[in-house]
């Protein structure tokens, strides 16, 4: 059902959905979009949701959208709110059911025409090494005891363990770890669906993929990040699978009764929420810790598995093929931060949901030897065409709570692609653009057809275009594992 609210246009690549717009809003909420992007935004319900955000407690600024965004539960998918620690609230649906779904790149010193002829041997190896699909199980067999330390720990488990370098950790957002991490809030249900999914892909739109990188738009800071022209790389995008799910599941109805005891009055139930301040919301927020540092473990292993698979491949280990890791970043979490809001600096509950944090060169919260370039922000566009990697700007402090796009935004629902696409002719496409593709069932084939989404590049150009992101490198896909 297309939206027939009002869109105010604010620049060339913002848009306004005044508070007016219905009585409950306590702000506008902003959408970042080209025109040409806007009738397609306005296909769903998701600019209503972006305007429902701007009635929670507490939020601060405009509530945001970014240009991938389209319709999710409770928030918009590729939606970003910022609430105030004592008067805001925190909402599972602003953060998603994968908690910390997110993107890790690796990159490495081989070359495409070194790695073509090799393409079947790499994809059976990973594609054997690193589970995927519905309900898929990893190789980690974890204890009780194991668990909890993990939920804990986050990627420091997992290296601590052998499953990668200590290097890996600056390279990690937040070090891999949040520290209000409370496993104590995480139900015996959510713990024994994560046990035997550890170190695995999950299905759905996540992948691991081989890509090369195509083009080099500033080479200075490429450079710095080690991404040279025609090198290859490895982009590896899933979350918190079963785990952060039920977590999500747990605390809805937690919440639904907190926002009720609260008196906050919610223009759609999938909002559901509590005061940050709040018994609920504390342990909410320490049971979603603990799930994004299980992802961030989580995407650690496979990592550890890719560098293997290479490695028996090439004949060479991992540190000689330089299969270091360029930046993991999440784009499904909420995280207190500090932000500049009408003049003062503040902390805030910053709420992602299709999101990932984009802050700039100098930043105190980036590792050393990143503070030069600003963060690395990794944004994947469908399979078909490959990642975008760029790097935060001030704009994103400014003008979005130091946040950027995630994606390129579904414009398909995955019902809409299984009823009007058919996977022999996603195959075919894949193959006529020289890409070699494992997918362990055809609905994941389908429902992730490059068709199914919007153009990665027009959503780049919008970020980049408002002083968020400066465009690095893009990377063209080689091979691509899905579920």
């Amino acid at each position: 059902m297309a939206w027939k609210g009002e869109l105010q246009r604010i620049d060339e690549f913002r848009w306004r959905i005044p508070r007016s717009h219905k009585g409950c809003m306590r702000t506008d909420a902003v959408v970042f979009a080209s025109e040409g992007m806007v009738p397609d935004i306005k296909n769903d319900e998701s600019l209503e949701q972006a305007a429902n955000v701007a009635c929670l407690p507490g939020v601060l600024g405009d509530a945001l959208a970014m240009p991938d965004i389209h319709w999710g539960y409770g928030f918009p998918i590729g939606g970003v709110a910022a609430m105030d620690l004592e008067d805001g609230v925190i909402s599972p649906g602003g953060i998603g059911f994968d908690i910390n779904c997110g993107v890790r790149l690796i990159r490495t010193s081989l070359r495409e025409e070194e790695v073509r002829p090799l393409l079947p041997r790499l994809v059976d190896g990973l594609f054997s090494e690193i589970p995927s699909g519905l309900g898929s199980k990893g190789s980690g067999r974890l204890s009780g005891a194991e668990m909890e330390e993990l939920l804990s720990q986050g990627s420091a488990w997992a290296v601590e363990r052998g499953y990668g370098w200590e290097g890996d950790l600056p390279r990690t957002e937040n070090g891999g770890r949040m520290v209000d991490a409370d496993p104590s809030a995480v139900s015996d249900k959510a713990r024994k669906r994560g046990m035997p999914q550890l170190g695995s892909l999950g299905s759905g739109n996540h992948f691991l993929e081989l890509d090369c990188v195509d083009q080099v738009y500033d080479e200075g800071i490429a450079s710095a990040l080690g991404l040279e022209e025609g090198a290859v790389t490895v982009t590896v995008h899933c979350g918190s699978r079963g785990l952060g799910h039920q977590v999500a599941t747990d605390y809805l109805q937690v919440m639904e009764r907190a926002a009720r005891q609260s008196g906050i009055d919610l223009p759609d139930r999938q909002l559901a929420c509590a005061p940050v301040a709040s018994e609920e919301g504390r342990s909410y927020y320490g049971a979603m810790c603990c799930a994004a540092n299980y992802a961030w473990a989580n995407r650690q292993m496979i990592t550890h598995w890719a560098r293997e698979s290479f490695a028996k491949v090439l004949g060479e280990d991992a540190e000689s093929l330089g299969m270091e890791l360029v930046y993991d970043v999440a784009h499904n979490i909420a995280k207190v931060e500090e932000h500049r809001v009408d003049g003062r600096r503040m902390g805030a509950m910053v709420h992602r949901k299709g999101a990932t944090r984009a802050f700039p060169a100098g930043h105190t919260e980036l590792p050393m030897e990143l503070r030069g370039t600003g963060q690395p922000v990794i944004v994947p566009g469908d399979m078909g065409v490959g990642t975008h990697v760029m790097v935060g700007l001030p704009g994103a402090m400014e003008r979005s709570f130091g946040s950027c796009c995630h994606g390129a935004g579904r414009r398909l629902s995955r019902k809409k692609a299984m009823s009007s696409i058919s996977a022999d002719s996603v195959r075919s496409d894949m193959e006529g653009r020289g890409i070699l593709l494992r997918s362990g069932s055809r609905e994941g084939t389908v429902e992730e057809a490059p068709q199914a989404y919007k153009d990665i590049d027009q959503v780049v150009d919008v970020v980049s275009g408002a002083g968020l992101t400066a465009k690095v490198a893009k990377l063209r896909p080689l091979a691509v594992i899905k579920g």
